[in-house]
């Protein structure tokens, strides 16, 4: 079912959270709103499932205009980041919960729990409470509540951040694999940039209640609509230098280089990914440094160089051994450099 957002706003007194943010979300879609704490994602989806009155525009889902429908007649399930389960109740009756309020019949409402459980793999555990689980265990609880209702849309508010790092990863591939089985609508908002890459058809980057860029994953890392998303987007983030374009040729304190633009601007900032560049003797490549720092990934070596006013960090060799306050040169390939206008941060080239 179609999630359409028309020009929502959202006012906190004199303060504006969300301004006039329009989106559509296709059915099976799983779109994800991406931003720092105080960007606005938590409350569009909030104002999406009736936590949060609209201050102005309209929320639409399937055929119906919902802005001022109750929440319960939504036909959508929210999962949130604290679990919210109840703790006098086992996990049959946890995900249970959504049907029996509804009454549905004891026979659908056993099979459709044991049904669910199988799915998020909690068949063996339907008789304990939430206290005798782990984290992980309890947040798929809190999904296969959600899950159970079967609703129009699934929106899900930060649910893996309470997770260890390994659990997380672990629960992203699940989460992805029963939306795709599923083929619900689903909204997730999240701060990690690693959560949104790897589990959304599409990303949604908020910024002080401004949609930034909607686009797939791919596009937004290769085509960074303005300076903030190609800082926002990437670990390490993208390398800025500051300079001017002479007929698509840039130059800055720390040397020159051509790019895939012919224009010209007296105030440019190009962008060089990390993995773009690479490390090369003294007095070669485009840039001119010295090794600031080098830290050992595991498959590879971060280099930060210092060049000119600039830090630019590189990804290298997991042998690399430079030493610090080494003189190095940084190049790369005109194609994969960014080029952005300093004054307005919209993308160049």
């Amino acid at each position: 079912m179609t999630i359409v957002l028309d020009r929502i706003s959202k006012s906190f007194g004199q303060v504006e959270v969300l301004k006039t943010l329009s989106l559509e979300v296709n059915p099976g879609e799983f779109l994800v709103l991406l931003g720092a704490s105080g960007s606005g994602k938590t409350t569009a989806l909030r104002m999406i499932a009736g936590l949060e009155s609209v201050s102005s525009g309209r929320i639409v889902i399937g055929q119906r205009d919902v802005t001022n429908v109750l929440p319960k007649n939504r036909d959508v399930a929210m999962v949130f980041q604290s679990y919210a389960l109840y703790p006098h109740k086992t996990v049959f009756d946890n995900i249970a919960y959504p049907l029996a309020v509804r009454k549905r019949p004891k026979a659908e409402i056993e099979s459709s729990v044991r049904d669910v459980a199988r799915q998020v793999q909690l068949d063996q555990l339907l008789d304990r409470f939430p206290r005798q689980l782990s984290g992980g265990q309890r947040q798929r609880v809190a999904l296969a509540r959600a899950i159970v209702r079967r609703p129009s849309a699934f929106l899900m508010d930060e649910p893996l951040s309470n997770l260890d790092a390994k659990l997380r990863g672990h629960m992203r591939a699940e989460l992805k694999h029963m939306q795709h089985e599923l083929g619900i609508a689903t909204i997730y908002v999240t701060h990690d940039q690693i959560e949104a890459m790897t589990l959304a058809h599409r990303v949604a980057i908020l910024e002080r209640g401004v949609l930034q860029q909607l686009d797939t994953p791919a596009n937004i890392y290769n085509r960074p609509a303005n300076l903030f998303v190609a800082g926002f987007i990437g670990s390490p983030p993208m390398n800025v230098l500051e300079g001017s374009l002479t007929q698509g040729r840039f130059e800055c304190g720390s040397g020159s280089f051509g790019t895939a633009s012919t224009s010209s601007g007296k105030a440019v900032v190009a962008g060089i990914r990390p993995e773009d560049g690479r490390l090369t003797a003294e007095g070669s490549g485009h840039l001119a440094g010295e090794i600031y720092a080098s830290e050992l990934i595991g498959d590879h070596t971060l280099v930060t160089c210092r060049c000119g006013d600039a830090t630019v960090t590189v990804k290298a060799d997991k042998d690399f051994d430079g030493a610090i306050g080494q003189r190095v040169g940084v190049g790369f390939e005109p194609r994969v450099v960014h080029l952005f206008d300093k004054a307005t941060g919209e993308r160049i080239s």
